[in-house]
C-alpha cells in the first residue's frame, strides 16, 4: 500500500492517484483541500474562490483523503484580498512554499502517531510513500524510520540543472531576471532539495530532459525512471479545423509569462520576422505588467488563464504551438496542443523532445535561438499546405502517449522496488 502527497492535486499527480486507486494500491491521499459541490465552505465561497475549490475534487472515497486546509485557503484568497505579503517567495506564512512544507510536516507526523494510535491511523501494510519536490524531507525521514520506500516525484529538472540554466538567463537578459522567479531560491531551498533526492529509493521523472539533469551516481545506480505525461483524449474535442484553413497564421504561446519559458526569444523572433500574416497569442499569467512585455514586443494578442476545455478551445483556433523553453519538466500543454493538432516549434529543454518528429509533428529549435524560431515560423507561413497534414500527424502522435502507460510505468518501478522490503 502506498501513501501519496501533493499539496494541490494538479493533473499528473491526479493521474498518479487514480492509478494507485485502480491498483488498490492507494493507502491514503494527503494534500491541502479537497471539495465536493455541497460542502458549506464550497457554497459560502465568494465565486472565484469557488472556482478554485471545485478543481479540488477527488475521485475518492472520503475514508482515504487526509487534508490540512489552513494555509492554503490563506495563499488563494490573500491576493484578492490585497494581503500579497503572506504569499511572498518561500517567506510568506501561505507562501507555495511554506504550504508545501506544512503538509510535508502533517504527513510525517501521520506516519509516526504515537503507539496508541498507530493501528488506527496508519496502514499496518503500508509500504511506501510518494512524494513531489519541495514537500517530501520530512515525510521521507519519518518513512525510513518505519523501513519504508519513498518514491520521489521531480516534475521539473534537478535543482542545479535549473539554477545554472536561470542564472545564464539572468546574465543573458538582465530585464527578465524578475520573471525568472527561480533565481530567487534561498541556499537553504536547494539543500532541502539535494536531501530529499538522497532521500529517495526511486525518482520518476517525466522526461528525458529531467532524468539527464540527476546526478549521476542517482542514474548509474538505476534509481530514476522516465514517465511521460499522458495526453488528453481526443474523445473529448470537437475539433474546429475550419477555423485554420484561411487567415493569419495563429502562433500560440501558452503558459506563464517568464523567460523561463522563452518569451523574450519568442518575442524577438517575431521582430525578425516582421510578417503581417503571422499572429502571436500569448496566454498565460503575467509576471510583469503588460507594458513590460509590449515594450519587446507590441504586436501579440494576450488571452487570461482559462479553465482547461477553454484552453484546449482556444488552441484549436491556433495553428502552431511554440514553446522555447529554457527550463522545464515537461511542459503539458505541448501534448494538449498535439491532441488539438498543432504541430509544436520547442526546444528539448521544454522535455517533450520525443514528440517531435522533425518536419511532421514539429520542430525542435536550440535554446536561446531567436533566429531559428524565426526560420521555423516563416517556412510554417509559406508552406499552409503542408501545416494540413502536420495537423494530423499531431494529432496521432498525442495518441500514444496516455494516462495509462504513464500509471503502469510508475507501478511498475514502484512494485520492483518494493519487493525488496517486507511490509511494516
Amino acid at each position: 500500500m502506498i501513501l501519496l502527497s501533493h499539496p494541490t492535486g494538479n493533473t499528473f499527480a491526479r493521474a498518479v492517484l487514480s492509478g494507485f486507486h485502480q491498483a488498490r494500491l492507494l493507502d491514503s491521499f494527503h494534500t491541502t483541500i479537497a471539495c465536493q459541490q455541497s460542502d458549506w465552505l464550497v457554497r459560502m465561497a465568494p465565486p472565484k474562490l469557488r472556482d478554485e475549490l471545485l478543481r479540488r475534487q477527488y475521485d475518492l472515497p472520503r475514508v482515504k483523503i487526509v487534508t490540512h486546509p489552513l494555509r492554503e485557503l490563506v495563499r488563494l484568497a490573500a491576493p484578492k484580498c490585497g494581503l500579497e505579503v503572506l504569499t511572498a517567495h518561500e517567506q510568506g506564512w501561505a507562501s507555495i512554499d511554506q504550504v508545501c512544507h506544512q503538509l510535508d510536516r502533517a504527513v510525517s507526523r501521520f506516519l509516526q502517531p504515537d503507539q496508541a494510535t498507530r493501528t488506527k491511523n496508519t496502514s499496518s501494510q503500508l509500504t511506501a510513500v510518494y512524494c513531489y519536490e519541495d514537500s517530501a524531507l520530512h515525510t521521507f525521514k519519518a518513512a525510513k524510520s518505519r523501513g519504508l520506500k519513498c518514491i520521489y516525484d521531480l516534475p521539473i529538472a534537478y535543482w542545479t540543472t535549473v539554477q545554472k540554466l536561470l542564472s545564464e538567463e539572468a546574465e543573458r537578459l538582465p530585464e527578465w531576471e524578475p520573471t525568472l522567479i527561480g533565481t530567487q531560491d534561498s541556499q537553504s531551498k536547494l539543500a532541502r532539495k539535494t536531501e530529499e533526492l538522497a532521500l529517495a529509493d526511486l525518482v520518476v521523472c517525466p522526461s528525458k530532459f529531467v532524468y539527464d539533469s540527476l546526478p549521476e551516481e542517482v542514474t548509474k545506480a538505476n534509481r530514476a525512471i522516465v514517465a511521460e505525461f499522458g495526453s488528453p483524449p481526443a474523445d473529448r474535442l470537437l475539433l474546429q479545423k475550419h477555423c485554420r484553413a484561411s487567415g493569419k497564421l495563429r502562433v500560440l504561446f501558452a503558459g506563464a509569462m517568464s523567460q523561463r519559458k522563452g518569451l523574450s526569444d519568442l518575442f524577438a523572433a517575431m521582430n525578425l520576422l516582421a510578417r503581417s500574416d503571422v499572429e502571436l497569442v500569448v496566454m498565460g499569467t503575467a509576471l510583469a505588467p503588460m507594458e513590460f512585455y509590449r515594450k519587446h514586443f507590441n504586436q501579440f494578442t494576450y488571452e487570461p488563464p482559462r479553465t482547461h476545455d477553454a484552453v484546449l478551445s482556444l488552441m484549436q483556433s491556433c495553428h502552431l504551438l511554440v514553446l522555447p523553453s529554457i527550463v522545464e519538466g515537461r511542459a503539458l500543454v505541448q501534448q494538449e496542443a498535439l491532441t488539438c493538432g498543432l504541430p509544436l516549434i520547442v526546444t528539448a529543454n521544454a522535455g517533450g523532445q520525443d514528440l517531435i518528429d522533425e518536419g511532421k509533428t514539429g520542430f525542435l529549435v536550440p535554446i536561446r535561438s531567436p533566429e531559428r524560431i524565426a526560420e521555423r515560423l516563416s517556412w510554417c507561413a509559406d508552406n499552409r499546405d503542408r501545416l494540413e497534414e502536420m495537423s494530423e500527424l499531431a494529432s496521432q502522435k498525442a495518441a500514444l502517449t496516455t494516462w495509462e502507460n504513464y500509471q503502469n510505468k510508475i507501478l511498475d518501478a514502484i512494485r520492483l522496488v518494493v519487493e525488496q522490503q517486507e511490509p511494516t
